[in-house]
Formats: C-alpha cells, sequence, structure tokens
C-alpha cells in the first residue's frame, strides 16, 4: 500500500479585528473551521484556495503570503493533511451565490470568539494557525512553484 497525505489548502482572512470562518456540517457534526479544501487535479495550490474561498463563502479572495505548511493527522488510524495555509484579503462578496455543499454559513469571529468554540473547531489546526498568523508567521508566495504537465 502507498501511503500518501490528502493536500489541501486553507485561508486565514481577517477584517476589522474578525476572521472570516465557515460552519460546516461535518462526519462528527456541526464545526467551525477557516476556508479550506482539496487540491484538485492540475490545480496550482493558488487557485485551489482562491477556489475554496468562494465556493464556501462567496467572496474573492486574494493570496498575499503563506503562514505555514503543516502535517496533520489526528491519531494513528486517521488519514493524514498536508495543509498549506494562506493569507489574504477578500473582495467582492455575492451574497446570492450558493455555498458549497455542507457548508451552513460564514461568521466573522473575533479572536476571542474562536477561542469560546474551541471544541468546535475542525481541527487544531484552526487556532494553531491564527495564532501563527498573529505572532506575524509570514512567508512569500513565492515558495510555491507549479510545474504541471511538464515533459
Amino acid at each position: 500500500m502507498v501511503w500518501k497525505p490528502h493536500v489541501t489548502v486553507a485561508a486565514i482572512i481577517e477584517q476589522d479585528q474578525r476572521f472570516l470562518l465557515v460552519e460546516e456540517e461535518t462526519p462528527t457534526g456541526i464545526a467551525f473551521n477557516q476556508p479550506a479544501g482539496h487540491l484538485e487535479p492540475s490545480e496550482s495550490l493558488i487557485d485551489a484556495v482562491k477556489r475554496e474561498v468562494n465556493e464556501e463563502t462567496a467572496w474573492q479572495f486574494t493570496p498575499e503570503y503563506l503562514t505555514s505548511i503543516q502535517l496533520w493527522r489526528k491519531n494513528p488510524d486517521s488519514p493524514s493533511f498536508m495543509r498549506v495555509c494562506f493569507v489574504g484579503q477578500c473582495y467582492d462578496h455575492n451574497p446570492e451565490q450558493a455555498l458549497d455543499e455542507g457548508i451552513i454559513r460564514t461568521h466573522w469571529l473575533t479572536y476571542n470568539e474562536i477561542v469560546d468554540h474551541k471544541s468546535q473547531l475542525r481541527s487544531p489546526l484552526v487556532l494553531t494557525t491564527i495564532d501563527q498568523y498573529l505572532a506575524g508567521e509570514r512567508h512569500p508566495l513565492a515558495l510555491l512553484k507549479t510545474f504541471l504537465d511538464l515533459e
């Protein structure tokens, strides 16, 4: 059997000291998460995060930098995830757009409100990446290189 982690992207979006989170249905119940999702075939990581933010929040997103790249596994029997976390800004909201399947609604929450929902966070990485962002961890997007369909 070949082991491989699931590649996912996530976005930290802050406006007026509030962070954009999604409330979503998960196999274990309702959870709060950053806009996030899986990398699709023939897609760059930057294109993936733009698409996921739009599908889950109806906002257009411009990534500005990375805050971290994380390898996470809940326990030895769980799948592993390679999560690339971006930070950026939203613009051009379409409130009429249907949100992705499983997304209940979006929320702009303060840091303290997120901490209050700690038991409902999709993973510990939600708060970890916000803490990294608030600590000033910033890495240039130029670290990411996409080489698809090269011979």
